[in-house]
């Protein structure tokens, strides 16, 4: 399988609402040219960032029905199509590869603690309602609560629409265990966005990560230096990245409504709130953002 495509910066899709907190087609299609006009490679459409457990399943096919109107396969999409059920991801799996995505993506099944045969049915039963789409596993186990174990890596392999994994856990040898096990033809992308180096430097062919989307100017240039060999000036880069992120998480706020809150101030691109229970934020957040956004448009200005 070739896997050239799946490489490069791929900003986790951000949840797009209209005042009344619904799903927003316009803001949906605004965010999507967004990221395409500052020259990301793909995007991760239906994952964590995009709220997914918090809504319906005809809401994330809104989404991704106007993710892909306004990228008009300009960029490479991965869809994540996991619900807490296989009926729902199926039906997901399947309108995902009608709209022409270029792989699929699933988290394992939450809540239950199921035995790994049981996620290996699950994930497979996915992949089988969408027979002509690539499937990529999406490993977050500190959310999920369930791990990839290599054993079960090894089982998932057997099929062959199995293109890689998107690794989200902490420890990022992982990336390397992955990779050598999974060899030729398959893809490993890093999940955290502080780790970014350390992924790519384990063998990650890019990245997938919530914060890419509120600045993509600082992670396309981190990658650029990355592939140059010229190291000490990635690490400048992912140190002023990590910055923001800490500065992020000092919020009372949810981090995606401190994004977008910084999107609405940095970029003029209102894209809504965040859905309920995920908490909004409070006016005393107001200082952090503002100073998680000015150090953005400051890194930024620096490239």
């Amino acid at each position: 399988m070739d896997v050239s495509k799946f490489s490069g910066i791929f900003p986790a899709f951000y949840a797009c609402y209209d005042e009344d907190g619904e799903v927003s087609a316009d803001r949906t299609g605004r965010l999507a040219g967004y990221l395409l006009k500052k020259g990301v490679q793909g995007l991760y459409v239906g994952g964590s960032s995009g709220e997914c457990i918090y809504q319906s399943v005809e809401e994330r096919k809104k989404t991704l029905e106007n993710v892909m109107k306004a990228v008009k396969g300009r960029l490479v999409v991965i869809a994540h199509v996991a619900c807490n059920n296989t009926r729902d991801s199926q039906e997901l799996a399947a309108h995902a590869q009608d709209l022409g995505v270029d792989a699929i993506a699933a988290i394992p099944p939450i809540y239950f603690h199921l035995p790994e045969h049981a996620i290996a049915r699950y994930w497979n039963d996915i992949s089988a309602a969408a027979p002509a789409t690539p499937f990529m596993i999406y490993n977050i186990p500190q959310l999920a609560g369930t791990a990839l174990t290599m054993p079960l890596f090894r089982v998932m392999l057997q099929n062959p629409m199995v293109v890689g994994v998107k690794n989200s856990s902490m420890a990022a040898q992982d990336i390397q265990m992955f990779r050598a096990e999974a060899g030729e033809g398959h893809v490993i992308f890093n999940g955290p966005d502080e780790q970014f180096i350390s992924g790519r430097a384990m063998g990650a062919a890019g990245g997938i990560g919530g914060t890419y989307g509120v600045m993509p100017e600082l992670f396309l240039r981190m990658n650029e230096l990355l592939e140059k060999g010229e190291i000490a000036q990635a690490r400048d880069v992912q140190d002023a990245i990590n910055r923001v992120i800490y500065k992020m998480c000092e919020a009372h706020g949810n981090l995606y409504a401190v994004i977008k809150e910084i999107l609405r101030i940095n970029e003029n691109l209102d894209i809504g709130g965040v859905r309920s229970p995920l908490p909004e934020l409070i006016p005393e957040d107001g200082v952090i953002v503002r100073e998680a956004a000015e150090m953005i448009r400051e890194a930024t200005a620096g490239l």
